[in-house]
């Protein structure tokens, strides 16, 4: 996937249809969620992860230096908005990336994530695509509003599937990292259970994987970020900081306003791909008219002294029998 070209205006042609015809961004989710039993609930074919083989970003003469980005957020609770506003934000994310220049040929990736122990659907997946179609991939995302109730959802089933069923031009022909966002405001299961990947994917495994683990997978592919936003219900929890911390270090990231969640993921991409500095960056906000500068600014400032894409590495970055990360230089990867 990732063929065609973004398009502001195919993108607000829709929206005034939609608006028009009275029909939601998130038609197949207001549908189901309003007219059929809970337990009737079904991923929208298009975003079902059973029987996934590979979803892959590729270099075409179209768009030669191909960077993937993914983009999976948990809607259960209150996490359930991120999606609607999400929807909404997309010409500010793709007016940063592309008119920008902080990266020429993104191609995105958009997913939700639940509760694999409760939840109907616990985890959706879509295309890769560089054109509106991700919008559309957007608009099909269940927001089923459950979860567990336990300060657990299971983003570590989201890290199993990019870590083992993707495949991206951008690491493979140029060892350049990709991208990966989870928002949510909960923690991971501490393992990738083999009975829920065989019900959530129809793969035959044997044994669970450790968190830490499959995220050093993970990190051999995409640099990994997770985004904590105002108004969720456990903004702040201690526990929850401290475990993806413990596991993704700075690339935790706290967003006073849930507003500016796409003006925070272009500006960390632009800073990854060495395109700006943070400066340059709420400059660029502030040119098209954007007042999220300020939380944006607050929120990246750790990234902000220092970040960059890194290379390609045959060793973990994260040593899964610790369950810490190795540190810089540990895994000989070298920053570009």
């Amino acid at each position: 996937m990732g063929s065609g070209t973004w398009s502001t205006n195919v993108y607000g042609a829709a929206a005034s249809y939609r608006a028009a015809s009275g029909a939601s961004a998130f038609d197949y989710s207001d549908r189901l969620t309003t007219s059929a039993p809970r337990h009737t609930w079904t991923a929208h074919p298009s975003l079902d992860p059973k029987g996934l083989t590979t979803r892959e970003s590729r270099d075409s003469d179209e768009h030669p230096a191909s960077l993937a980005v993914s983009v999976l957020f948990d809607v259960t609770g209150s996490m359930r908005t991120v999606p609607r506003v999400l929807q909404t934000k997309l010409p500010e994310l793709f007016g940063l990336l592309l008119r920008k220049g902080y990266a020429a040929h993104p191609q995105i990736l958009f997913g939700a994530v639940g509760d694999a122990t409760c939840d109907r659907v616990p985890l959706q997946l879509g295309q890769f695509e560089s054109d509106n179609r991700m919008d559309d991939d957007l608009g099909n995302i269940l927001l089923e509003g459950g979860g567990g109730g336990q300060l657990t959802e299971s983003y570590e089933l989201a890290l199993y599937a990019m870590a083992r069923h993707t495949s991206i031009d951008c690491h493979e022909k140029r060892g350049r990292r990709g991208y990966l966002f989870l928002i949510g405001d909960e923690m991971p299961y501490g393992k990738v259970k083999a009975r829920e990947v065989r019900a959530v994917f129809g793969d035959e495994i044997h044994e669970d994987i450790p968190i830490a683990a499959v995220l050093a997978e993970v990190r051999q592919k995409f640099d990994v970020y997770f985004i904590v936003p105002a108004g969720a219900a456990h903004v702040g929890n201690t526990a929850v900081l401290g475990t993806w911390r413990k596991l993704l270090g700075q690339n935790v990231i706290e967003l006073d306003d849930l507003g500016a969640v796409c003006e925070t993921i272009a500006l960390t991409i632009g800073l990854g791909e060495e395109a700006i500095d943070l400066a340059a960056g709420l400059d660029d906000l502030a040119d098209i008219g954007s007042d999220a500068g300020a939380t944006v600014g607050k929120a990246l400032a750790t990234l902000g002294r220092g970040s960059g894409t890194l290379a390609r590495s045959s060793v973990p970055l994260i040593d899964p029998h610790t369950d810490t990360d190795a540190g810089p230089g540990a895994g000989g990867t070298t920053r570009l």
